[in-house]
């Protein structure tokens, strides 16, 4: 196969590559212990509760 080919085979090859990454992907993380912190800001917390809480209603 020359370099940048692409058949049926590479496809098949690269289907199945991906295919095996998935929930067993979170396995490899072993840590129990996170550090670093956190910041967010709450802005309009009321106004898009009191929105969220109108389209839920309809």
């Amino acid at each position: 196969m020359s370099m940048g080919a692409y058949d049926a085979a590479e496809h098949q090859r690269r289907e199945e590559k991906t295919s095996e990454v998935g929930a067993n992907a979170a396995d490899d993380d072993d840590r129990t212990q996170y550090d670093g912190d956190v910041e967010y800001d709450v802005g309009d917390a009321d106004d898009l509760l009191a929105q969220f809480r109108e389209i839920k209603s309809r």
